[in-house]
């Protein structure tokens, strides 16, 4: 059995793209990438097609990450069949949760979670909604690298325990 993750943002190119590079890595060096997929995919078909953000990639490679798919990545939009088709759906911020809980058409969607719910300083603070970077510099993507490595590790604790 697979476990399948696809991480959502709005155009697939800065947020949802980087967490599913860092989670690929992350479940790599768990030793859980062969029972565990990661994908991505944007709420709008606006930047379909387009490569990650080069701001994207840059702020991975300061952080001393490998490329775990940033090079071939091309933006997506997410499809109402794929929420069944995943085990947990990651929504970046309230915005992309409340799009895909209405795109689920009242299928059930407790696997359809925030990004920072995994990030217990994040949940005591009350802001889960990961900051967009888009029209930012480098120290936004940087905070975004930071917002989400923060969660990272509750995913992967969360995946660990669904595993059998």
């Amino acid at each position: 059995m697979t476990y399948r993750i696809c991480v959502v943002c709005t155009g697939n190119i800065c947020r949802s793209p980087m967490l599913e590079f860092l989670l690929r890595e992350a479940f790599e060096d768990a030793g859980l990438s062969d029972r565990v997929a990661v994908d991505s995919a944007g709420v709008s078909a606006e930047e379909a097609g387009n490569r990650a953000d080069s701001r994207t990639l840059a702020a991975l490679r300061r952080h001393g990450h490998t490329d775990h798919g940033g090079q071939a990545h091309r933006a997506r939009q997410i499809r109402p069949a794929w929420l069944a088709d995943r085990d947990l759906i990651l929504a970046a911020d309230h915005g992309h949760l409340n799009r895909l809980r209405r795109l689920a058409g009242g299928e059930p969607t407790d696997h359809i979670r925030l990004i920072r719910s995994f990030d217990p300083d994040a949940v005591a603070r009350g802001n889960l909604d990961v900051d967009d970077p888009w029209y930012g510099r480098d120290v936004d993507f940087d905070r975004t690298y930071a917002e989400l490595t923060a969660a990272v590790p509750g995913i992967v604790d969360h995946v660990r325990a669904a595993l059998p």
